[in-house]
């Protein structure tokens, strides 16, 4: 069984795909949702939290910083528990970065392409352990 109630911090640069991601979370069930249009506001959230977010769940393609950089940084801080990379790279590019976040022991479930779709979301979070 999955847990609606995860503490999800959710980084996309593109305003209507963060409003879409945000709704599709919420349609799902999610109801702690945290969002942010770039790295450095997602940065400042999660270090003013009480607690880690249970998923980072970011764009890969973010103008300040990847979104796999954005997860080693709040992983080596502290401030997440687990990731999911959300793209519109092909599947081959994400898996090359899913293949480094596991060299560099990243806390990633795996990545998801875009547009979200709630089988896949929930495939990922089934791993969670």
């Amino acid at each position: 069984m999955i847990n609606d109630n995860l503490r999800i911090m959710v980084v996309e640069d593109h305003p209507f795909q963060l409003r879409a991601t945000q709704c599709l979370l919420e349609s799902y069930g999610f109801t702690h949702l945290t969002t942010s249009d770039c790295a450095r506001n997602a940065l400042q959230h999660m270090f003013r939290a009480e607690q880690p977010f249970d998923i980072l769940l970011c764009d890969q393609c973010l103008p300040e910083v990847s979104g796999i950089d954005l997860i080693k940084i709040a992983s080596h801080q502290g401030m997440i528990k687990q990731a999911i990379l959300l793209s519109s790279l092909t599947s081959n590019e994400l898996s090359e970065l899913e293949s480094q976040a596991i060299l560099n022991e990243l806390p990633l479930l795996g990545y998801l392409i875009k547009p979200l779709k709630q089988c896949e979301l929930r495939q990922l979070l089934k791993l969670i352990p």
